[in-house]
């Protein structure tokens, strides 16, 4: 990571703010605290327009949530891993034209449910039978006139309900839609596929809010380098202090107070807070004064996710050529699925997903444990698997510094909690995907919520000063479309 060491100027010791002198700058100053995609994102568009700038994040990397492991010797992408979006509408486009980044598309639609299409997916049964695929698609569109079929109940109702409810509701009245032996399994296995997209169980997920996100056209794309490169290239020359965990914030004087464990502290004009949404409802921040009550309650009324992966490198491929290996069950909690990374990448590696309930289940075992239990999966389908030669697994739900996967809208809760998440207080400003009212849960919608604050913030920093004469952000001059395209294989 190319990045400027420190040099702390704007740092200070003790915590008597009387002993404080600032010094005048001739720029803006803010304080950019986390650096996932949105910090980074936020940082770089100050650093651009000439501000003066510190991004102060509590891992030992960059990325936050995003995160491309080289274990195995080549990109993996143990969080983040698709464009949700495949389009030049999407914000990171340019980015990721400018870099010559490849996309493998998994689907070639906008579903809000499905980053595969099904032609690309074997599914097995608990004895390792392959289901027909003339059933899995029938069963996919069953499915799909069942959530269809949400929408009545979700009209004919006042209150909210979870998912899973308003789907029991459609069954009871729809008894053509209810599906026995191996069928059930299959339509189960989709909701757990559903469930993944949300990293939550059908019982935790809003019939009010599930399918009111806008979804980017273009389907969704695999990053075959992994992300790294995007937040590589939006880190240079930026000044990074990792391993500063941030413990308190405190406006003061037309400022703000940034304090980091080990008693050093940061002053600047203002702060952009882009940590995530866990780590908010945790409270592992002290705000001084604390954050008004319509913030505080919108960060406990939005739903965290959890979704984890379990990476299996092998030192050859023995798997049906598929994106997708799924074992169906009689449960959403037993059904499974691998992503094929050999068909994207080129590489033998498989990585089992897990979502909800079952996500935090996989975190209370041992890396060994946890890979083992993938295998089994694996030879459930396919009794002649080999053993991996290396395993990663992730643990973003009980990770100090995420405490979760990403926001989804929870039972009963208002719908402007995005809105309020990303209203400033004075010269604190949030971004991040749990900020973002159009593209939560996705890196294009983190990033532009860091682009967005960063440019509310400098305009609020020279309003202040009387200096909007001023308040012009610098392009990165990304090449245009006709340039440079994006790269896009299916292969």
């Amino acid at each position: 990571m190319e990045s400027k060491e420190s040099n702390c100027t704007d740092t200070i010791n003790g915590p008597f703010v009387s002993q404080i002198e600032r010094q005048q700058l001739p720029a803006p100053s803010v304080i950019v605290i986390g650096g996932g995609i949105s910090g980074i994102a936020a940082a770089r568009t100050l650093c651009d327009a000439s501000c003066k700038v510190v991004l102060l994040e509590s891992r030992n990397r960059l990325g936050g949530r995003v995160h491309t492991d080289y274990s195995f010797g080549f990109p993996v992408d143990m969080g983040a891993s698709w464009l949700h979006g495949v389009c030049n509408e999407n914000s990171l486009a340019p980015l990721i034209r400018g870099l010559g980044l490849s996309l493998y598309r998994t689907s070639g639609d906008n579903s809000i449910l499905y980053d595969h299409d099904l032609e690309s997916c074997a599914l097995f049964d608990m004895d390792g039978r392959q289901v027909p695929q003339q059933l899995v698609i029938q069963v996919g569109d069953t499915c799909a006139r069942i959530l269809k079929e949400t929408e009545k109940v979700r009209d004919e109702h006042s209150h909210d309900m979870s998912l899973l409810e308003a789907i029991s509701i459609v069954l009871e009245r729809n008894p053509e839609f209810r599906q026995e032996g191996l069928a059930h399994e299959v339509l189960q296995w989709y909701i757990c596929r559903m469930e993944a997209w949300f990293a939550a169980d059908a019982d935790m997920i809003s019939l009010k809010s599930w399918d009111q996100e806008h979804v980017l056209l273009g389907g969704h794309g695999l990053m075959v380098e992994g992300y790294y490169p995007v937040l590589n290239s939006l880190a240079k020359g930026l000044d990074i202090c990792l391993n500063h965990r941030v413990t308190r914030i405190a406006q003061w004087c037309n400022g703000v107070i940034v304090s980091v464990e080990g008693g050093r502290s940061f002053v600047a004009d203002a702060a952009i807070v882009t940590v995530p949404l866990g780590v908010l409802k945790a409270n592992l921040i002290e705000f001084e004064p604390k954050l008004p009550e319509w913030k505080i309650t919108a960060i406990s009324d939005l739903g965290v996710g959890n979704e984890n992966k379990i990476a299996l490198c092998f030192d050859t491929v023995f798997w049906p050529n598929v994106e997708l290996l799924g074992i169906v069950a009689p449960t959403s909690y037993a059904c499974g699925y691998f992503l094929n990374l050999h068909k994207a990448t080129g590489h033998p590696v498989l990585v089992y997903m897990a979502a909800g309930r079952f996500a935090y289940d996989i975190e209370k075992l041992s890396d060994e444990a946890a890979a083992n239990f993938a295998m089994l999966q694996l030879k459930k389908m396919l009794p002649d698997s080999k053993e991996p030669i290396q395993y990663l697994v992730s643990r973003w739900g009980t990770d100090p510094d995420s405490l979760g996967s990403y926001s989804y809208d929870l039972v009963g809760k208002p719908i402007d909690l995005y809105e309020k998440l990303r209203t400033p207080v004075d010269n604190l400003f949030f971004a991040g995907e749990a900020v973002s009212m159009d593209h939560p849960a996705s890196v294009h919608g983190a990033y532009s919520t860091g682009v967005a604050a960063a440019e509310d913030c400098r305009r609020w920093i020279l309003k202040q000063c009387g200096n909007l004469d001023l308040i012009q952000l610098v392009s990165r001059g990304e090449k245009t479309e006709a340039e440079i395209p994006l790269r896009i294989s299916r292969i």
